[in-house]
């Protein structure tokens, strides 16, 4: 018999990537929760090879009725849904607070009444603040830097504790910066791309000097799976990343490199987050994900980069590079 596999934030950036990957999986018919809107569009699902093998539903995390229609019957629960742009964190804090911490009880609530068997929860290495070691293990004190930041510290101890509380089968799964096609413009990379594919060769950008540690949407999301197939992930958060770090300024060099440019930068201050806010350094002290799974990352950053490039080159038109996106 086939297993369910429910994944919220389904139409998004990593979601619909994480859903052409679990529909490669034999004996398994993926469920897309998608947000509900009046035109019925699927995100980037829209146009995707595996939009006929999966099954959509449209819904709101933040409403209970829909998500609990969703997680029935489901073998296993990714849950990426959520609000992810720190600036605009800022803005609407409270709707953050709804959509993270709301939705994530939703899912958490709904998957204890259906017995599912499996629950992954996405977090964030934003919940580390900046590393105040020179790697980030899953030992490192969470310190929220943003509201956003805030409500994922939330959202993880909230599934952390219907573990502990309940005995619902959680894993938190922790990715550093993940990057590749569909990515949101609000993010360095497509920022940088996109404007240098229309014709700017003074990028407007951000704060230069933090670090991040870089991987490439499809390691991020086979290492989604490779926890899902961990015992030894229960209970337990893990972090995805390639324990590297790259400066912002440095990273904007590379991708000047790759594509063949040369390019200057020039600092917004739209762009900027506040000093305090600032996460500074993230690099993943990834010895867990190395020592509990077969996972390892397939894609250099480099070859990643000309990767995401490529598929920018086709699509940068409907992004609108010249708009700061919060």
């Amino acid at each position: 018999m086939k297993k369910t596999v429910l994944v919220t934030g389904a139409a998004g950036f990593i979601g619909s990537h994480l859903v052409e990957r679990l529909a490669r999986e034999p004996n398994t018919r993926v469920r897309a929760f998608i947000h509900y809107n009046s035109k019925n569009s699927w995100g980037w699902l829209e146009s995707s090879p595996v939009a006929k093998e999966i099954d959509v539903i449209a819904g709101d995390i933040r409403d209970y009725d829909s998500v609990r229609r969703a997680a029935d019957g489901c073998d296993a629960i990714f849950h990426l849904a959520a609000l992810i742009g720190i600036p605009y964190s800022y803005v609407s804090p409270a709707a953050y607070i709804r959509v993270n911490i709301d939705g994530t009880y939703n899912i958490l609530q709904a998957a204890r009444e259906v017995a599912c068997p499996q629950v992954l929860v996405t977090s964030t290495s934003e919940t580390y603040g900046t590393a105040q070691t020179h790697a980030i293990s899953e030992t490192h004190p969470q310190v929220a830097q943003s509201p956003y930041a805030a409500t994922k510290v939330a959202s993880d101890q909230l599934a952390l504790s219907f573990y502990r509380s309940f005995d619902l089968p959680v894993k938190i799964v922790r990715p550093f910066n993940t990057f590749g096609p569909r990515q949101s413009a609000r993010a360095i990379i497509p920022t940088a791309i996109t404007q240098i594919l229309s014709g700017n060769r003074v990028i407007s950008t951000g704060n230069l000097t933090p670090t991040r540690d870089l991987t490439y949407v499809l390691d991020t999301v086979e290492g989604f799976l490779a926890i899902a197939n961990s015992p030894a992930a229960l209970g337990q958060v893990t972090n995805i990343g390639r324990n590297e770090e790259i400066s912002v300024e440095h990273l904007l060099q590379l991708i000047a490199k790759i594509m063949d440019v040369s390019i200057d930068w020039q600092v917004a201050t739209e762009r900027v987050r506040a000093d305090k806010s600032e996460v500074f350094r993230l690099r993943c002290d990834n010895t867990k994900i190395l020592s509990t799974t077969t996972w390892r990352p397939q894609f250099s950053l480099p070859e990643a980069l000309a990767l995401t490039i490529d598929w920018f080159r086709q699509h940068h038109v409907t992004y609108k590079a010249g708009i700061y996106n919060v």
